[in-house]
């Protein structure tokens, strides 16, 4: 049951991204305060998807700190894209449904968060990784010989840098989303 996914992630708009990026930091905190503050105690289940869903998305920059400039925009976009793809596998494994939370405020929850809102946050900036690589894949097929994919796609999304570095250090690094198991007792 997920609500949230589109299938058809070529639906890009360079606007997305800011609201997705303080949808997912808002959701994040949310639900890491309400266990904090002993709101939402985790199971055994959510544990153990969630210590499965920072193994499946391990990013694999050796320790390196984002943004990531070093590597591909191909290998930058699908760190950020498999995050998509766990996320709406963790939610089918622990009978969560995904819920659309850009431009809601989890404070107006009549409830704790708990493991759905803690994944649907999460993937509301996961998503955003599938509608680059759909952008960056629609650009790399119509490339003409000679041209660059990167200075193509700046072209096309000249705030995708920025971006891409923001979404990265929200999955990645000291603090992120990668700390994850750390957040909760």
């Amino acid at each position: 049951m997920l609500r949230d996914h589109d299938s058809s992630a070529g639906a890009f708009s360079a606007d997305d991204f800011p609201a997705r990026l303080t949808a997912a930091t808002d959701w994040l905190d949310a639900a890491i305060g309400a266990q904090q503050e002993g709101d939402w105690t985790m199971d055994d289940t959510e544990r153990r998807v969630l210590a499965d869903l920072v193994a499946a998305t391990n990013p694999l920059h050796g320790g390196a700190l984002p943004p990531h400039t070093g590597d591909s925009l191909y290998v930058r976009i699908g760190r950020v894209t498999n995050w998509a793809g766990a996320l709406r596998l963790a939610a089918r494994a622990g009978g969560w449904e995904l819920s659309p939370v850009t431009g809601r405020n989890p404070a107006a929850l009549a409830r704790p968060a708990g493991m759905a809102d803690l994944l649907s946050g999460i993937y509301a900036l996961a998503e955003q990784g599938e509608r680059w690589q759909e952008l960056l894949l629609s650009t790399a097929r119509t490339l003409q010989r000679g041209q660059s994919l990167e200075q193509e796609i700046r072209a096309r999304h000249p705030r995708l840098e920025r971006e891409l570095a923001s979404a990265e250090a929200f999955f990645t690094g000291p603090g992120s989303v990668e700390d994850l198991p750390l957040f909760f007792y």
